[in-house]
């Protein structure tokens, strides 16, 4: 049975700032909030410069921050960081935000070492440096972070020449997948089913996985799931759900979700077969530039009025 190693989705190509967002909840669909917990910028929520930031009083949550970030607060460096990384309360200022995050991170603070490393992997405010970029991610991902312990195990991935990185890259991303990062419980999906790691594959428990991650919301997740769940994959067939979960991840824009939605419906498979709906649902997909020559014939069996009728719905699930 074919099982293609999917492509992961790299946290490493976010910019620094996002990539902490994107920790502090559910990702799944990359949060964008600049909510951050109080204990990461000096563990009380009667912090100033904290309560400042948390009140959108960007611009004095960054002046007390900066006093205490020149006298070596860990926790002000990086408060100070996020605000010049994001341009919150003063024009940004990458080269600053990197000098702070590297102060803090030099103090061992996890966040900053995992915020600088990004920086360091693609030369963001500072000088290119992938070696010391790998080892602070490691260091990061050792310390129990998160969005580090996934970016790690993709890199230990990369660069694996045999069983044993393999394996390691599969430890961390358990970690962060049991932690209950989306992202990482996909790439363990991924792992499990194409036996990565001294494996054999696994599809029931790659099911599992798939499934944790497809109550986050992770469209791709919602999508493999259902495919699985259509196929009895890993599992008994069950149409119903697998429709279900096919149809959450096409409203949420997943165009291979919409495209394999709108076979569902023109083979009534977990729904009742509706050659209008099918239609629909592939002219999506078709607009953002797929190509199915399955459904084309569909197309090409509908009348003139059909048609119109299936872009008029089109038209509305947008």
């Amino acid at each position: 049975m074919r099982h293609r190693l999917a492509p992961l989705l790299l946290a490493m190509t976010l910019a620094p700032g996002l990539a902490l967002a994107q920790a502090e909840g559910p990702r799944l669909t990359a949060p964008t909030s600049v909510e951050i917990a109080p204990e990461r910028f000096g563990g009380l929520p009667a912090d100033r410069a904290f309560g400042a930031f948390q009140r959108g009083f960007y611009k004095t949550a960054l002046e007390l921050a900066v006093e205490r970030a020149e006298q070596g607060d860990p926790a002000a460096q990086l408060l100070a960081a996020e605000l010049y990384s994001r341009g919150l309360g003063v024009r940004r200022n990458i080269e600053e935000a990197a000098r702070l995050y590297e102060a803090a991170a030099l103090q061992g603070d996890r966040e900053a070492t995992f915020q600088l490393a990004m920086m360091l992997l693609d030369g963001v405010g500072i000088a290119r440096d992938r070696e010391r970029a790998f080892q602070m991610m490691s260091e990061a991902a050792e310390a129990g972070h998160l969005l580090a312990r996934f970016n790690h195990a993709q890199i230990l991935l990369s660069q694996a020449r045999g069983a044993e990185d393999e394996e390691a890259a599969v430890r961390q991303f358990r970690l962060a997948a049991e932690a209950g990062l989306a992202d990482a419980q996909y790439a363990m999906a991924q792992m499990v089913l194409n036996g990565i790691g001294q494996r054999e594959p696994d599809e029931a428990t790659a099911r599992q996985w798939l499934l944790r991650a497809a109550r986050q919301n992770h469209d791709t997740a919602q999508l493999d799931l259902a495919t699985m769940m259509v196929a009895g994959e890993g599992g008994e067939v069950d149409f119903d759900t697998g429709f279900s979960w096919m149809k959450r991840a096409a409203e949420m824009g997943n165009v291979a979700a919409r495209n394999r939605l709108a076979k569902l419906y023109r083979m009534g498979l977990g729904t009742e077969g509706d050659s209008i709906e099918a239609a629909a649902w592939y002219l999506l997909a078709r607009q953002s530039g797929l190509f199915d020559p399955e459904m084309e014939d569909h197309l090409f069996g509908l009348d003139e009025e059909e048609i119109d009728r299936a872009r008029e719905r089109a038209a509305s699930l947008r």
